[in-house]
């Protein structure tokens, strides 16, 4: 990624988190949701937010947080578009970031296999 895609993106997560931590969307399905990681295409037309939940009760809510943004892009294209003074706004598509989860269930493995040698 080039430098400059670099810096959009660290400036769409920053910004976008800032709107979802002021409540500026309305949307329920968007509470307590947290920007983990934004990659810019070089071309600066597309942005890929990779989103997570603060909220441990809702682990099963990832269909709906998406869906929750996705509604919201129009607006947060907008506000971006003010926010950061670009002349295009990337193109946002939100995914749930799995990374987390991979290394959960990696770690549970890890630990039933110590477990099963220590017996």
């Amino acid at each position: 990624m080039s430098e400059r895609a670099q810096r959009v993106a660290r400036r769409l997560q920053e910004e976008l988190a800032a709107m979802i931590l002021r409540g500026r969307l309305r949307d329920p399905a968007c509470k307590d949701v947290i920007i983990s990681t934004v990659v810019v295409s070089p071309d600066l037309q597309n942005a890929r937010v990779y989103v997570r939940t603060l909220d441990a009760r809702r682990p099963n809510a990832q269909d709906r947080i998406v869906e929750g943004l996705d509604r919201a892009k129009g607006f947060l294209r907008r506000e971006l578009g003010k926010g950061l003074g670009l002349r295009h706004v990337p193109n946002l598509r939100f995914f749930w970031d799995d990374q987390v989860d991979a290394a959960i269930r990696i770690e549970s493995i890890l630990d039933e296999i110590s477990a099963a040698e220590q017996e």
